[in-house]
């Protein structure tokens, strides 16, 4: 049985990733988050925050490290970006210094691509850490660039900049803000490439016996509108749900879609799939 050390746990994507595999025959997962579990929990949970070595001494290595600890939101960031380049960049750095590991994945951003905030640039500058780092020491590492990440399969959001938090929040509100209908596009909202949780926890899974050793993107190369999403997500869920506009986020770029879409990602999910609520 393979040790796993998920750091992040209790996030959106690290909840989802643990409900595959705690209780499997294959992997012993260890998780570790600055928040406690809430819906699923690690076969042993350690609390801490990667910004702080005192939190990562571990007696024994990992057979693999999943990096997904990071801060996320990009309005956030371009007002106290020295949050962002202390946990997403020297906490990465930290993880590589102090846990023991064969291989790293390291979750990262589309917006590392383009770089218009200091998210963006504090994950390009953590993806150039650990391709040194383990090259260095001889570790394997596969670098996924996650796209936009929606969907759930009955696990809470955690990011209230996020599409998908926002659509699940109108249900309660009654009405759905679109920050920004100037943009250079179709409509005039913004253009984004968007994924399932559920295919990036299936890519990460794969991933753990097969390292890249290199840059994935996990993503479809298909632009969609926030206004087309918004569209679809009251179709699907047949919601009375009203529109409205606010000013551009800072941060946001008008197109985020993939170049190269990685082998690990499956195109199993549609976009009513993506949209459709699950409690």
């Amino acid at each position: 049985m393979k040790e796993v050390l998920v750091t992040g746990s209790s996030g959106y994507i690290g909840s989802h990733l643990l409900k595959k595999v705690v209780g499997g025959s294959l992997y012993r997962v260890s998780g570790i988050d600055k928040e406690n579990p809430d819906k699923v929990h690690p076969d042993k949970f350690y609390y801490g925050d990667i910004r702080n070595d005192k939190y990562l001494k571990y007696k024994y290595p990992f057979d693999c490290v999943v990096h997904l600890a990071a801060e996320m939101r990009v309005g956030e960031s371009v007002k106290d970006p020295i949050l962002y380049y202390e946990t997403n960049v020297l906490g990465t750095l930290n993880v590589l210094r102090n846990i023991k590991t064969k291989h790293f994945i390291f979750a990262s951003t589309g917006a590392a691509e383009g770089l218009a905030s200091p998210y963006g640039i504090s994950k390009k500058s953590a993806e150039e850490i650990v391709i040194q780092y383990c090259l260095e020491n001889g570790i394997q590492y596969t670098i996924f660039r996650f796209y936009n990440v929606i969907g759930s399969d009955g696990i809470p959001i955690k990011n209230p900049d996020g599409l998908f938090f926002n659509l699940l929040k109108s249900k309660d509100t009654g009405v759905f803000t679109i920050f920004g209908n100037d943009y250079d596009t179709e409509d005039g909202t913004c253009i984004r490439d968007y994924v399932h949780v559920n295919e990036i926890c299936e890519s990460i899974l794969l991933s753990l016996s097969k390292p890249a050793n290199g840059i994935e993107n996990l993503g479809h190369g298909e632009g969609n509108s926030v206004l087309n999403m918004f569209n679809i997500f009251k179709k699907v869920n047949d919601l009375d749900v009203s529109l409205r506009y606010g000013p551009r986020r800072d941060g946001d770029i008008p197109v985020s879609v993939l170049k190269n879409k990685s082998a690990y990602i499956k195109n199993e999910y549609k976009l009513q799939d993506l949209l459709k609520v699950i409690s």
